[in-house]
Order: C-alpha cells, then structure tokens, then sequence
C-alpha cells in the first residue's frame, strides 16, 4: 500500500477540507481481478447490513445529492447512474482534468456503484439503484485551482454551499450526502438546509476527523463540524473494521451514527480502486441508507427517516449513547424494518380516508383536555348571577362618586380662594413653575449586528491514527 504525503497544516484561517480526507490508500499494483475488489469490500457492506436490504429494495428512484469535489460520470461503476450538476467552486478546472472529482467520485461509488461486467465486478454501493446528482462547491488537494480556492473568502465558499443545497431542492433529490465540514455555522446554509427539510430532504453529513483534539472546559472533545452540528442533520463518526470507533473520527455531540470509515475500498475516477478512509466514506455508507429508505418510502419525513436510522443501530454504546459513535452503526436491513413500522403509524395518524392530513397535537390536542369541571347553570342560577352582578355595579359606582369627591378637595389648591394668606414680609409672592419633564425617548439605537461572515475554515489534518 503507498500512503500519499500528509496533508500539510494551514498556517492562517483554515480551508474547509473534505471531510475524509482519504489521500492516502492502496493503488492496485495491477487492475484488481473482480473478485479481489468484491471481496475486499464485503466487510463493508455487511458491517451495515445492505445485503439483507437489498430484497426490499435497491435504492431504485432515489436520488441522492453528493456535494463535493465533483463525480465523474464515466468511470465503469456509476455509468448511467450519475446526473452533473453545477461547479460551484469559482474555479475553472474542466472535468477532464486528472485531479478534478477525486474525492467525490469515491463517495459516488460507495453510495451507488453498481459494479460493472454485468454487476459482478467492481464497487457495489449501499443503494446501488439509487441515482447521483453530483454538485461541485470544493476542490481536491491536486486540482489546479486549489490555490486559488483557498484563498476565497469563507462567506464565499459557504455561500457557494447553501447554493448547492438550493441547487439539490429544485431537482428534487431525496438525500443529500457531504462529507465535507466547516468550522463556523453560516446562516446562509443553515436557512438552505431549513428548506431541504421543510421539502422532505434527508441531510447527512461527516462530523469530521479530529479526533478529541479539542478541549472544552475540563471535557475533551473535538471541535464541532459544520453542516454535521446543524439542527435535523445526521452527523456521522467512522469506525474501524472490529466496530470501535476510528481514532481519528471526531468526538463530539453531532455524532448521531457510526459507519465503517477506515480502509474503506471505493473506485476513484481514474478507474482504479483505493482504501480511503475517514468519517467520509462513513457518511456516503449512512446517505446509501437513507437512500434505501426513501426510496421505499418516499413520503416519510426527515425525522422519520432518521429516528428509523438512530433507533435501529447494532453496537450501540453501554447507556444507549456516546459521542464518539453515537447510538451505533448503522444497519441498513434494520433500518428498513423501523421504517416500515414509521411509515405505518403516520399512515394510521391520517385516518382512514385517503388525503386525509395528518395534525399533530402538543400533548395530546383536545382529546387530552379534561372536561371543565363546573355544572351547567339553569334558570336559577342565572337570575341569581344576574343579581349578583347588579349589586357589584351598584358598589362600583358609589366608590366611584367617593373617588371624584376626593380629587376635587385636593385639587383646590389651584384655586386663590383656597390658598394660604400671604407672608407678613412684603414683596412679590412667586408662584414657581415646573417644567414638564419631557419624555427623554428611547436612548441610542443598539448597533445592528453584522451579517453571518461565515467563520473560518479550520485545517484538517492527515487523520491517519
């Protein structure tokens, strides 16, 4: 195996890095055989049960946006399967270049390869029916514009981002996989992101390799990744083959599920096969999921589809929860099995009629509000409320007149009449006046705050352990 250079370390405001980042990995010596490239990948496939989904479904008339460095459309085990989308870079490199969708081609293939010869060789993604809908907004290490990316602005590439999870809602795509991460939130994405929900989007994202590098406090932990830390996003952690968690994955509370993320095999786009590891491959593996699920059942919620994930998972952690895999790897078959049952009570929340829509209730809605408890009154009861209420006005009004009596006696200080004699001493007597005191208004304005600037892009490391 040749291990590619580390990747060096950002000297000012990081760039946001893929998530993976699985420069390094195995370049066959020779074209792999067939069945040395299935097999070397079986590990992965099983470790998340896809082969025992497969027969409830492939995947097939999912669509799942992967924003990354670009997919290329030729390469044996996707062709057919991939849609190209807009290059939001700013960059210019063509799609022919070598070193153009490296690392998103890898992640295509472990969410929809299909392998090739008649399926029996090759990358076989988790969804392998599932459609790609490929959006650039990064670049690899060795593209050519890469220097020229890293030195745009953050709001910039953060912009490009909520582009393309817009560009991804107009095309309908079911899922949206990016193994990608940034170090600050920007509202621009995560009002996108809103909107990729609020259309029945399932978002996953890598919660990045850094370990527990981070300290927070007295706890340690690694700082958050973003879109992973968002409200309604699935973040990701990886794990390694015995099901632990990768020394280099991330150890923070956007962990929601793990997936095997080291030495994972994927086909790049020179058509060669490569071990990458990272929580990148670990988020195409959990989208590939997601994808199993939409594509069987197309109407449930984002919510839905995650609690089908989370609540399904095999390894999960002593207490039901850790930040470093969070509720266990994912188990595509499982998944499917909770999915189903979800699927099944929304339908029964709709009631019986078809188009009926579903209300959901805080609480239980009305059918929980217990009767008032007070008896209805007859025609009694109402003379003597009646009654009663005539004798509070009666009380009202002569307190009223025993009010008005009382301001005018103390109001007769304004009269001459009324005031005392004048002082023995002569000379003017001066009737000092008070100013009004005028309303000072409101005092000085709060400063506006400034527009989201996006945050800093933080330096991912080689996460190699």
């Amino acid at each position: 195996m040749l291990n590619a250079p580390r990747m060096p370390r950002r000297a000012a405001a990081g760039l946001l890095m893929l998530a993976v980042l699985g420069w390094w990995g195995a370049e066959a010596a020779a074209p792999a055989g067939a069945d040395t490239v299935r097999d070397a990948q079986m590990w992965v496939l099983d470790a998340v049960s896809a082969p025992s989904a497969w027969p409830v479904t492939r995947g097939q008339g999912a669509t799942v946006a992967v924003i990354d460095s670009g997919v290329s459309p030729a390469v044996t085990d996707l062709a057919g399967s991939v849609t190209t989308g807009p290059d939001l870079t700013g960059v210019h490199t063509p799609p022919g270049n070598p070193n153009w969708g490296v690392h998103g081609t890898w992640m295509a293939s472990l969410i929809a390869g299909h392998g090739h010869a008649g399926g029996g060789s090759g990358i076989v993604g988790v969804a392998p029916a599932s459609r790609v809908l490929s959006i650039r907004v990064v670049t690899d290490r060795h593209d050519p514009g890469y220097s020229a990316y890293e030195h745009e602005s953050d709001s910039r590439v953060q912009d490009a981002l909520a582009q393309a999870i817009t560009y991804a809602i107009r095309r309908r795509a079911d899922v949206i996989s990016m193994s990608l991460g940034y170090g600050q939130p920007s509202t621009a994405v995560r009002s996108a992101l809103q909107d990729a929900l609020d259309h029945g989007i399932v978002v996953v994202a890598s919660s990045g390799n850094s370990g527990n590098s981070g300290r927070v406090g007295h706890a340690s932990q690694a700082p958050y990744s973003f879109p992973a830390d968002y409200p309604g996003v699935l973040g990701v952690a990886a794990v390694s083959r015995s099901g632990s968690a990768a020394g280099f994955s991330s150890d923070n509370l956007s962990v929601q599920v793990a997936a095997p993320g080291v030495n994972v095999p994927a086909q790049g786009r020179d058509g060669q096969y490569w071990l990458v590891s990272g929580t990148s491959p670990a988020c195409a593996l959990t989208a590939g999921v997601a994808a199993l699920i939409k594509a069987r059942y197309p109407g449930l919620a984002p919510a839905l589809v995650g609690q089908a994930i989370t609540s399904s998972t095999r390894n999960r952690p002593s207490g039901g929860y850790d930040n470093k895999i969070g509720f266990g790897t994912v188990d595509a078959a499982a998944a499917l099995a909770a999915a189903a049952k979800l699927a099944g009570q929304a339908r029964g929340q709709a009631g019986g009629q078809a188009g009926t829509a579903i209300t959901l209730h805080f609480g239980g809605g009305a059918a929980a509000v217990p009767t008032v408890p007070i008896t209805p009154r007859g025609r009694a009861g109402l003379v003597v409320a009646c009654l009663f209420a005539l004798a509070f006005l009666v009380v009202t009004g002569l307190a009223g007149k025993r009010v008005l009596a009382l301001r005018r006696t103390l109001s007769r200080g304004h009269h001459a009449a009324d005031r005392p004699p004048p002082p023995a001493w002569p000379g003017p007597r001066v009737d000092a006046t008070w100013p009004d005191r005028a309303d000072p208004g409101p005092g000085p304005e709060p400063a506006v705050g400034s527009a989201d600037p996006g945050g800093s892009r933080p330096s991912w490391t080689d996460p190699r352990p």
